[in-house]
């Protein structure tokens, strides 16, 4: 029998097959619903320990869209860590289902869950990486750039999961890849390290700054971030403040390449990491990207279940 794999990094997939589940996801999203079904007979636990209208949905829908069937838990249901062990939990899923998706606040826990359960299991979000959204991003800058090799993602808030992997992820398909954060709210050296090995072979620059003006400049694609993500509420005064002058509007995109596109990945607080209006911007791919959510995890959940 195969060795399970699981999916709660970027990098648990290495630079090739980054771009082959991408090429896979975008061709997939021609096919005819029913058409392609590889979680036929196949059932998928979903673990949320906090509130999601894209992640829950697009998961579900997917699943179902593969032929599979979700069983969704809340904290209530499960506790994770709390109620009883991670380790039981795991093993008690894995002999119910074919596979785990969890979004766990605590990243240790998702990771002491996929060591124990002998079913692959998904990061969903947890607070150091969002790999499903990344996977998504790309997919969206793939589909409107029809290329991702030699373009410039920019960054433009705090260094939080998000940034994480698509620091991580872009590097692995040739892009360079830039943040602007105030100071000690950037990524860390550490992490910028491991996604310039992941380069592929390719020459990338991976770079962090503190003036979003500059960080814009050359840019193909200008991404933003809530400034305080869930869990963070008590810092939201306090990140205000810091982040003064990181919001995203018309003017910090004029600076960045003509055609550039601007991502977010919802919920946007409008008047803080982003002016009224931008999601609706003429350059903004908002919403196809959290359409995206849908198909590049179908193609994870098939990667990893059938082994594309």
């Amino acid at each position: 029998m195969p060795t399970k794999r699981d999916f709660l990094s970027v990098t648990d997939i290495t630079p090739d097959e980054t771009m082959a589940l991408l090429k896979r996801a975008r061709e997939s999203k021609l096919l005819s619903k029913g058409e392609n079904i590889p979680l036929a007979g196949k059932s998928v636990a979903i673990l949320f320990d906090k509130p999601s209208l894209r992640t829950r949905v697009s998961f579900q829908v997917g699943i179902q869209e593969l032929g599979g069937y979700s069983v969704f838990l809340g904290e209530q249901e499960v506790g994770l860590g709390r109620r009883e062990p991670v380790s039981d939990v795991a093993n008690v899923l894995s002999g119910y289902v074919d596979c785990i998706v969890a979004r766990i606040s605590n990243h240790n826990l998702i990771s002491e869950l996929a060591e124990h359960a002998s079913v692959p299991v998904i990061n969903a979000l947890s607070d150091v990486e969002h790999p499903c959204q990344a996977m998504a991003d790309l997919l969206t800058i793939y589909e409107h750039k029809d290329a991702l090799e030699g373009l410039s993602l920019t960054f433009v808030g705090d260094g939080n999961n998000v940034a994480r992997s698509l620091c991580l992820a872009a590097p692995a398909v040739g892009m360079n890849f830039t943040s602007a954060s105030p100071q000690g709210y950037n990524l860390d050296e550490a992490l910028l390290e491991k996604a310039r090995s992941r380069a592929n072979g390719s020459s990338v620059q991976v770079r962090t700054m503190t003036s979003p003006q500059e960080a814009v400049v050359g840019a193909d694609v200008v991404y933003t971030d809530v400034w305080a993500s869930m869990g963070q509420e008590a810092e939201a005064k306090a990140r205000q403040t810091a982040f003064a002058g990181y919001t995203v509007n018309p003017e910090l995109m004029r600076r960045a390449n003509v055609g550039a596109l601007f991502m977010h990945d919802m919920p946007a607080h409008y008047g803080e990491e982003v002016s009224p209006g931008m999601l609706e911007h003429p350059q903004s791919v908002a919403f196809p990207q959290a359409h995206n959510r849908l198909h590049a995890q179908k193609t994870i959940m098939e990667f990893l279940l059938s082994g594309i």
